[in-house]
Parts: C-alpha cells; structure tokens; sequence
C-alpha cells in the first residue's frame, strides 16, 4: 500500500534540515508523515558555514569558531571590519547534522530514504516524487537539488561562481593572529579577475587559507594549490603541513527559481535562490527563508506561490552580478572602493538585506560609478 506524505523533502542539506529543525520547535510535524530523500548519510563534515553576527545569535550552541576581528586587506591598505559586538562566526557541518538528526529521531514518522531524487510531477492536489528506487505522493514536496545545467549559458542571467580550494594548514613557526580572521585580502594579482585570499585563524600555528575567485570560469586545480603556496611563503611560513583540503563551486547568479515554485512545491537552498548572489553566503539567509517557509505553513490554506516577495536587494544584486560577469577585474575595485569609503557596519547590513535606503546609497555612491551605469542602461 502506497503511503500518501505530507511534505516530502529531496535533499537533506541545510536547507531542508534548517525547515525541519523550525517545523519541530513550531509543532508543525506533530502527526504528520515526512520523506527525506538524501543518499548522503550525513555523517562527516563535509563543509564549513560561515557568517557575520551579533555576539549572541542563532545557533550559537554549534559555534566552533568565532573572531572578534576580521579584515580586509589590498596592497595599500588593511582595514578592520568588525565593530562593537560583532562576530564572525563558524559552524562546522557535521555538528548541524547532528544537533537537527538528534531532533528529528523524536519523530518516527520522518523516513529516511537512501534514494537519490530524480523527478517530480505537479499534479495540482498532489505531487508524485520519483528517485531511483520508487515513485512517492505527498501533499507537498521541498526540493533543495540544484540542477545547475538549467542557468549555464543564460544571456539574461549570467551565471558568476563563487570557487575556490582551500588548505587547512599547521605550521612550524607562529604565523597567524588566533582572534583576527582575513574576509578578503586583495594584495595578490588579479590575473583579470576577482581573486583574493580568505583566511580563518584556529590558533598561531594553525588556519584554513582560501584561494577564492568570484568569475565565471574555474580554473585549473593546481593554480589554486600554487597560489596558496606562494602566499604563505610571502607570509612568512616556512614549513607547514596541510592537515585536509576543501573545495567548492558556489553559484552567483539570480535567476528567477521561484517561477517554478508551485501551490504544493517550494524550491529551496540553493535551488530556491537561497545563496545571497553578491557574496556567496548561505547560512544567515537560510535561517531567514526557513522563517518564512514556517510562517507560509501555519496558514490554513497553504500555496507556495506566495513565498517569493521581490524586493530592492535583488535589483542590486543583479546589477553586480552583471558588472562582474561582464569586467571580472573590476571586483577589486569594487570591494576596496566599499570597505575604504564606507563603515563596515553599514555594508554588512547591506549584504544581510537589512539596511536603509540612506545607507544602500552610500554604499552604492561608493562603488565605480560608469560600469554600474552601464549596467543599469542594459537592464531589462
């Protein structure tokens, strides 16, 4: 006998966990029948989040590492970007999973399928889910696999990756300042692009170092190795082992996902257009989104239709993601023009969606006036 679900869920990453955890704490899967469809069993840190925050904030219990100082750094200058009780905050992956699968082994009606997502079919009152092992019903299906082949090559859309390789490093000599983490240092060359290096300090002799494009190309893996290399040795590290490496491809882009959002299906994470596209940062706009998705199912009458509200931050975005895509070598510009002319604390309220108008102007008097006129004269 087949089981008709309520909600139905492909994937099981932070998105679709941060909604799970939310529906728990607001009793919304009390009697109710859920499906996780996630091959990956969960249970390694395959991944680091990062983000800009108050001193106490959400989740602060998973918090593995946090800086009281961070910078931004080109040939001429350095600048500290945190003021006040601002933190920057890392949670580690694997204490996610546990803290939220913890939770969820409460609710014996959440199956777990090791099955790997392969369609969905709208049927207005229903949606039928196929993997590779069966077809499921449910009322509702969250759908967190991105398909990335459905935005390469878009004219309207361009597609920036965020991609970089990253080095968790120990040295011998005492390098690294424990509390002071790097955001962007833009003293290496640029090559043409937007390059910089990302650095998270865990104690004197020990730090993920990051080399990190935002263009639309990867490049080949032993570029990136190299040009970390030579950073540490400008640095000063003379010896060093690399304990573990990290690699990704975080797609900048803001192409309109929630068109395919439907009464019974929500796109979500990264599918969904959850990743913020001017920076690349998730796990913020994540709990954010998860929020709305909790208050859309307290309604009575439920219609994912109504989950997307546009608002000025994706007209600004746009813009960027198209002056990137178009000049790659003007991010350096960019960044440097924002961090030097404006306080910190008003661009990460920008980048969190959170500021004024009054503030958004300053922010944007601040970047390169004609490539981002250009850009406006283009849009469409």
């Amino acid at each position: 006998m087949q089981i008709n679900y309520d909600y139905i869920f492909a994937g099981a990453g932070l998105a679709g966990l941060m909604i799970l955890d939310k529906m728990i704490d607001a009793r919304l899967l009390e009697r109710k029948k859920v499906l996780l469809l996630e091959t990956d069993v969960k249970n390694s840190n395959d991944r680091t989040w990062c983000f800009w925050d108050d001193e106490s904030g959400d989740f602060d219990n998973l918090v593995s590492k946090r800086w009281k100082q961070a910078l931004f750094v080109n040939e001429k200058q350095t600048i500290e970007c945190l003021s006040g009780d601002a933190n920057y905050k890392m949670i580690e992956s694997i204490r996610f999973y546990d803290y939220v699968l913890d939770k969820l082994k409460k609710y014996p009606e959440i199956i777990w399928k090791k099955e790997k997502f392969i369609s969905f079919e709208d049927k207005n009152s229903s949606v039928i889910v196929t993997s590779n092992i069966a077809k499921y019903t449910a009322t509702f299906f969250l759908n967190s696999v991105f398909d990335v082949s459905k935005i390469e090559n878009n004219i309207k859309y361009p597609l920036l990756k965020q991609h970089f390789i990253g080095w968790f490093v120990r040295t011998t000599n005492p390098i690294f300042d424990a509390d002071c983490a790097t955001f962007m240092d833009f003293s290496i060359q640029q090559k043409g692009n937007t390059r910089f290096m990302y650095v998270l300090p865990f104690s004197q002799t020990e730090a993920l170092v990051e080399y990190t494009l935002f263009s639309p190309d990867l490049l080949p893996e032993n570029e990136y190795e190299e040009a970390i290399s030579d950073y540490l040795k400008e640095k000063g590290v003379t010896s060093f082992d690399i304990i573990k490496r990290e690699q990704g491809n975080i797609p900048m882009t803001v192409f309109p996902f929630w068109k395919s959002n439907s009464r019974n299906v929500l796109h979500i994470g990264t599918a969904g257009g959850w990743t913020k596209a001017s920076t690349g940062y998730t796990f913020k706009n994540t709990i954010k989104q998860s929020e709305r998705v909790i208050l859309l199912l307290k309604n009575p009458i439920i219609d994912f239709r109504k989950f997307h509200k546009p608002n000025r931050f994706l007209f600004y975005d746009t813009l960027f993601v198209r002056v990137l895509y178009r000049n790659n070598a003007l991010g350096k510009k960019i960044f440097s023009n924002m961090f030097l002319k404006v306080n910190s604390k008003k661009i990460f309220k920008f980048l969190d969606e959170e500021s004024n108008l009054k503030e958004e102007l300053e922010v944007i008097l601040a970047c390169p006036k004609i490539p981002f006129i250009k850009s406006l004269l283009r849009f469409k």
